[in-house]
C-alpha cells in the first residue's frame, strides 16, 4: 500500500480555550514494534482531550502531546512482531494520544475489530468510554448482577455507556442529570434519573432503596460530591472516581462513615495505565461486551458529528454541556 509522506493533525498550540485546536500538516507517524498504524475515518472526543487542551490534565513525561483518545478506521502497516490483525482489517482503538490525525499509531493490543454492520462513527465512539466504564465499574467497582449503582453525569458518554452496560448485565441504576431531556433519555436507558438542580440525590437513594443504598458509585465530580457520596453508599460499598468536575479536593470528609460502612474509596486514570493492563482490558471487552455489540445492543449514541478541522467547534459543543452521548470527529 502506497502512503503519503504527509498528514494532517490537530496540535494543542498552547494551553487555553478550544480555539488554541489547530490544524498542521506533519510527516505520518512511524509504526513500532507491536504497533498499527491506523488511517482514521473518524476518532471521538472526550472529557480528557478538553481537560489536556486547557493545560489541567496530569501529562506523564513520554504521553503524547497530540490530542485523541479513540480511533476507528483501517491498518494501512503492521509494526514488527503484530500478527493479530492485517493491513486492510477495519478496526476500533484505544490510543495513546494522536488520535486527531489522519493517521495515527496505536498498540496492537489496544485494538478491536469493528463489529460486521457498525459504521466508522459508531466504532470511534465505542473504545475510551468502553474501556473506562469496564475498568472502573466493573473493574474497580465489582458491579455484577443484581446490585445497584449510581451513575453521576448519565447523559455523558461514559454516562450513556454505563446505563446501557448496567441493563445488558442485570444492574439496577440510578443516574443524575441536570434536564428534563436528559432526564428522559436515562429512563429510556432503564435508569431511575435524579434531575441534581431540583433533588438531593442521597435523599433519593434513601428513599428509593429504602435506606439501603447503592454498591457502587461511577463519580466523575470528585471533591463536591465525596460526601455526599458516602451517605448514598450501601455497606461494603465503592465509590469509584473518573474525575474531578466539582474539584479536585476534598474538604472535610466524612471518615466516620467510610469506617461505619467499610466503604471503598478509589479511581483511575486510563490514559496512565500500562499497555499490558489496557490490552488486558481489551481481552475483557472482547469476551463480553463484543457480542452484545455485534447483536446491535449497546450501541454508542452519538449527538453530533463534525469534520476533523472544527474539532475547536467540537470542544466548545462539549464544554457547552448540552450534549447527549458522543460527539465525533470525522476524518474523511
Amino acid at each position: 500500500m502506497t502512503l503519503p509522506t504527509e498528514m494532517t493533525r490537530i496540535e494543542i498550540t498552547e494551553p487555553g480555550a478550544p480555539d488554541v485546536l489547530q490544524p498542521r500538516r506533519v510527516p505520518l507517524p512511524v509504526v513500532a514494534e507491536g504497533e498499527l498504524l491506523i488511517r482514521v475515518h473518524a476518532a471521538g472526543i472526550n472529557r480528557p482531550d478538553a481537560l489536556q487542551r486547557a493545560g489541567k490534565y496530569p501529562m506523564r513525561p513520554g504521553m503524547n502531546p497530540i490530542p485523541g483518545l479513540e480511533v476507528a478506521g483501517e491498518v494501512v502497516a503492521l509494526g514488527a512482531g503484530v500478527s493479530t490483525f492485517a493491513v486492510g482489517d477495519r478496526v476500533c482503538a484505544l490510543t495513546n494520544g494522536g488520535g486527531y490525525a489522519e493517521y495515527c499509531t496505536v498498540p496492537a493490543g489496544q485494538t478491536l475489530p469493528i463489529p460486521d454492520g457498525m459504521d466508522w462513527v459508531k466504532a470511534a465512539a465505542i473504545p475510551e468510554t468502553f474501556f473506562t466504564v469496564w475498568a472502573n465499574l466493573f473493574g474497580l467497582g465489582g458491579a455484577s448482577r443484581g446490585q445497584r449503582v449510581l451513575i453521576h453525569g448519565g447523559t455523558s458518554g461514559i454516562g450513556t455507556t454505563a446505563l446501557m452496560l448496567c441493563r445488558e448485565f442485570g444492574i439496577e441504576t440510578f443516574a443524575t442529570a441536570g434536564s428534563t431531556d436528559k432526564c428522559a433519555t436515562i429512563r429510556d436507558l432503564g435508569g431511575e434519573p435524579i434531575n441534581y438542580r431540583e433533588q438531593d440525590f442521597a435523599a433519593v437513594i434513601a428513599e428509593k432503596t429504602n435506606g439501603q443504598g447503592v454498591n457502587v458509585i461511577l463519580d466523575i465530580m470528585g471533591g463536591s460530591y465525596l460526601n455526599a457520596n458516602l451517605s448514598a453508599l450501601a455497606m461494603d460499598g465503592r465509590v469509584v472516581m473518573l474525575g474531578f468536575l466539582g474539584g479536585a479536593r476534598a474538604n472535610d470528609v466524612d471518615l466516620l462513615t467510610i469506617l461505619d460502612k467499610r466503604a471503598v474509596v478509589t479511581g483511575s486514570l486510563l490514559r496512565a495505565r500500562t499497555r499490558d493492563e489496557k490490552a488486558a482490558i481489551a481481552t475483557q471487552l472482547r469476551e463480553h461486551v463484543w457480542p452484545v455489540l455485534a447483536d446491535g445492543r449497546c450501541l454508542p449514541i452519538i449527538d453530533k458529528v463534525y469534520a476533523l478541522a472544527d474539532a475547536a467547534k467540537a470542544h466548545a459543543q462539549m464544554e457547552a454541556g448540552d450534549h447527549i452521548g458522543k460527539i465525533v470527529l470525522k476524518v474523511d
